[in-house]
């Protein structure tokens, strides 16, 4: 940095204080704060400061903050603040003060207040009923924290008093798709497709397990050493998965996938470049058409995400059921049953599985049935249902390559144990499932619908005819993507889509 001599030493005790700016948005705050610590600083060290020099300082260390956290800290992630009263931003140094701050007080805090009547109250008055206990605290215990400090020792408060704890920020903020926490100072939040450490932490085990068991009791779970794992679905649809001890070996787990509350469309899936307008436009028609889907992808492919917005094309006059492990889909149709699996409880009895729903669903006078997730022998109930006059119907279901699919099908037929040979699981695949939509995350971190294909029988085995496929390179050492959507061969369903009226339309995608 080109700092002037006089003032080196008040920029790097400056630098040194402040360590890395959190966010970019949050320069004008941080703006603030230097320029008053600058001033402090150089009115302490007897230096003329005159205005424009002044705020020439204030850039200077803040280009200088930015450029040692770009090259230093560029995987790490400041969540934004939270709900109000909100997390300020503070220096490193200062956010280290106020976690070993939280750590001494937490224990003494909610030990003072009536954890029922606090968290009844609304944001405000818990703020005015906290601060003066805190105060106090931090009295008892010789805790110096500067007012920006207290406030952030605050808001924690506030997280451990009617929330998650350190997930509340990481839960507030949109842009995060999943958290992961591995140990209490191991978090990974996945923002824009990549996985980049956090720089929110937990107490210890404890403290991490304490908060685990909050999400499982609101959700009417348990877990402890008898059930050490839950799978379950938060009230807002996010999806939580907790493991601990003995099961999990070095500390409690937590993964959530957090529900994305803006619904998505076909249009904005295009907008993202996740599809060309051509393949969602072939999807719509495809949904229209009453072609039964398969949607098939990794985990975290954004497989619901698809399946939502190719639902949408289903009219509205049509009876949907659909059938989910954990319910994710956000159907916007009036006329719907949703249907989702349930757990043995503790003597291991009552559980509810996706066969024992979708058998169910046959006798609800359904158009269409939509499974969430196929992965068992609910596969060949699936399939009977598609050839038994539920057209349109859909699913998704784990796959890396859409040439797996059929062959996945067939296994998961078999596990069924209904006593068909191979030969007729082949032709019964062939007969129920007419496209195959793949969707992957790629190495840039973008979701992309790879390959749109037709499935058909041939010589006793499934073969695939590729309608549009996404075809691309990779930059060498990079992570970067080249590539476009390209048209394969012509759909053979155009009959099937004449029947609908829509003969016409398809033949405008091609």
């Amino acid at each position: 940095m080109n700092g002037t001599g006089k003032f080196d030493q008040l920029i790097r005790q400056v630098i040194q204080t402040f360590g890395f700016m959190a966010e970019p948005e949050r320069s004008d705050y941080i703006a603030i704060l230097i320029s008053e610590m600058v001033q402090q600083l150089a009115d302490k060290q007897h230096l003329e400061l005159k205005e424009a020099e002044k705020q020439e300082l204030i850039k200077q260390i803040i280009a200088e903050i930015s450029s040692s956290r770009s090259q230093l800290s560029s995987e790490i992630y400041y969540p934004k603040p939270t709900h109000k009263p909100g997390y300020p931003v503070v220096s490193a140094a200062s956010e280290e003060r106020v976690y070993k701050a939280l750590y001494r007080v937490h224990v003494s805090v909610m030990d003072a207040i009536d954890i029922k009547e606090a968290s009844s109250m609304s944001t405000d008055r818990l703020v005015v009923y906290l601060s003066p206990i805190i105060n106090r605290v931090l009295d008892e215990c010789n805790i110096q924290l500067n007012n920006i400090e207290q406030t952030l020792l605050q808001s924690m408060l506030f997280d451990e008093i009617t929330g998650f704890g350190p997930l509340e920020p990481l839960l507030a903020d949109e842009t995060i798709t999943d958290i992961l926490v591995n140990a209490p100072n191991k978090i990974y939040v996945e923002r824009s497709g990549k996985l980049q450490p956090c720089s929110i932490r937990f107490r210890d085990a404890a403290h991490l397990l304490h908060v685990i068991s909050r999400i499982v009791t609101k959700i009417g779970r348990r877990i402890d050493e008898t059930t050490p794992y839950v799978d379950a679905r938060l009230k807002d649809g996010s999806r939580v998965n907790a493991i601990i001890p003995p099961l999990a070996l070095d500390s409690p787990t937590l993964s959530i996938r957090k529900f994305n509350k803006q619904s998505i469309t076909l249009g904005k899936m295009v907008a993202q470049k996740n599809l060309s307008a051509a393949m969602a436009a072939l999807l719509s028609i495809a949904v229209r058409s009453r072609l039964n889907i398969v949607i098939s992808g990794g985990t975290g492919s954004g497989k619901t995400t698809l399946l939502n917005a190719m639902s949408r094309a289903i009219p509205h006059d049509e009876r949907i059921v659909t059938i989910e492990d954990s319910a994710e889909l956000r159907l916007q149709q009036d006329h719907i049953v949703r249907l989702e699996t349930r757990h043995a409880n503790i003597e291991g009895l009552g559980a509810i599985t996706e066969r024992d729903l979708v058998k169910n669903s046959l006798r609800m006078r359904p158009d269409r049935i939509i499974v969430g997730e196929v992965r068992g022998p609910e596969a060949f109930d699936m399939l009977q249902a598609m050839n038994t006059g539920h057209d349109g119907s859909m699913c998704t279901i784990h796959a890396n390559k859409p040439i797996e699919v059929p062959t996945r099908l067939v296994n998961m037929v078999t596990m069924a144990n209904i006593g068909m040979s191979t030969e007729s699981i082949i032709q019964q695949v062939a007969s129920s499932i007419i496209l195959i939509v793949q969707i992957n995350r790629m190495q840039d971190g973008k979701r992309r619908v790879i390959a749109i294909s037709e499935i058909e029988e041939e010589n006793k085995s499934l073969k695939l005819r590729n309608l549009f496929e996404f075809k691309y390179t990779m930059k060498e050492g990079t992570t970067e993507i080249s590539g476009e959507f390209v048209p394969g061969v012509r759909p053979l369903f155009v009959e099937r889509a004449a029947q609908f009226g829509l003969d016409k339309a398809l033949e405008e995608v091609y």
